[in-house]
């Protein structure tokens, strides 16, 4: 709950939307805003000055496609060791999960961090070890770093799941499903590329725009920002994000990913695909490419449904559907039996929306 001073402040901000008497939608494309919104009960306080605010596909594990984790599925399961973050180990697929490949007697592990990958790939006998790198430009550059340091070990690769926000972005805008009246961007993606990125949208959709913090008063305060820009006719890319976020970002984490990656095209769960939106290594480092270097084995992968029948994930990361209105959530998909990566993932919308709803079904 929010702090006394917090809650002063955060009437009063209400009360400046409510005086403008609005009625908008707004999305935004971050999990951790999601939860931000949710955990605090703002969804209801904002229903109530005229506000209504969608989760666009700002999840990354959730956008990763089903064809992604079947490859690593089936690299488990062809003697590869995979690793990959904790969230991906139980989105399911129909082939399984990575989690139900690793009780099969594959070897499979959580890690942290890449170097966490890394350091196993020393200690694995020479076996052959593959990272699976999930995340937007917040956590692409940390998977440059060991590549672009080099003296890897010859048995490590990275099968690159990576995802940038401006390309999926454009294709909300122009495959105009859900009525938009501004966006709050996500801050730790900006903290990396700056505002400039956002800034065609503003010109090109004439889409208000503000990159926000994670802090209820942040959300807040970002809907006050795109409510005056709407009120004034205005259409920018304002920032309230300002104590971490600089106009041009981080340019070290930006040339990181420029001499690391190539932009190349790729569906996304729930879109068709999308030019440019997701980053693929360099020729330069095929020799640590799983998909060049496995490609054998990757060859091996089974076509895989999208989604599971009734699931409607694709539905709700583009924004025109809200988790409750699933017919499987809360019902047959719960947190423990996920039948979506929207209720596997921390930063899913339907694991938000099932652990803080008010009314669970």
């Amino acid at each position: 709950m929010f702090k006394y001073r917090d809650r002063e402040t955060a009437e009063k901000i209400l009360g400046r939307i409510k005086d403008m008497d609005v009625d908008l939608k707004f999305m935004h494309v971050c999990g951790t805003h999601q939860d931000t919104i949710v955990r605090f009960g703002l969804e209801e306080m904002l229903t109530d000055a005229g506000i209504e605010i969608s989760q666009g596909p700002g999840c990354p594990v959730c956008v990763t496609t089903g064809k992604e984790i079947a490859d690593a599925i089936t690299l488990a399961r062809n003697g590869v060791t995979v690793t990959a973050f904790g969230d991906m180990m139980r989105v399911p697929t129909t082939i399984g999960s990575l989690f139900e490949a690793k009780a099969d007697g594959a070897d499979v592990r959580i890690v942290y961090s890449i170097e966490d990958a890394v350091r196993m790939a020393r200690e694995n006998g020479g076996r052959p070890l593959v990272f699976v790198a999930v995340g937007f430009e917040t956590t692409a550059p940390s998977t440059c770093v060991p590549l672009q340091r080099g003296g890897l070990p010859e048995n490590f690769s990275v099968y690159s799941c990576h995802r940038t926000c401006p390309p999926v972005l454009k294709a909300i805008f122009e495959m105009g499903e859900v009525k938009i009246d501004g966006i709050i961007m996500p801050g730790h993606v900006a903290v990396i590329t700056g505002l400039d990125p956002f800034r065609p949208f503003a010109e090109k959709y004439r889409i208000p725009q503000v990159v926000a913090g994670f802090e209820p008063l942040d959300i807040l305060m970002s809907v006050y920002m795109l409510c005056n820009q709407i009120r004034e006719g205005r259409c920018e890319v304002e920032n309230e994000y300002r104590r971490l976020v600089r106009d041009h970002g981080n340019p070290l984490g930006r040339k990181l990913m420029e001499d690391t990656f190539d932009a190349v095209d790729r569906d996304w769960r729930g879109f068709p695909v999308i030019p440019g939106s997701a980053l693929a290594l360099k020729e330069e480092f095929a020799a640590h490419d799983a998909t060049k270097v496995h490609a054998d084995i990757l060859s091996k992968t089974p076509t895989v449904e999208e989604e599971a029948a009734g699931c409607r994930c694709g539905e709700v990361l583009r924004g025109i559907l809200r988790s409750e209105e699933c017919p499987l959530f809360g019902k047959v998909c719960k947190p423990t039996n996920p039948k979506g990566p929207c209720m596997v993932s921390a930063e899913g919308n339907c694991s938000i929306a099932y652990r803080f709803s008010r009314n669970k079904v």
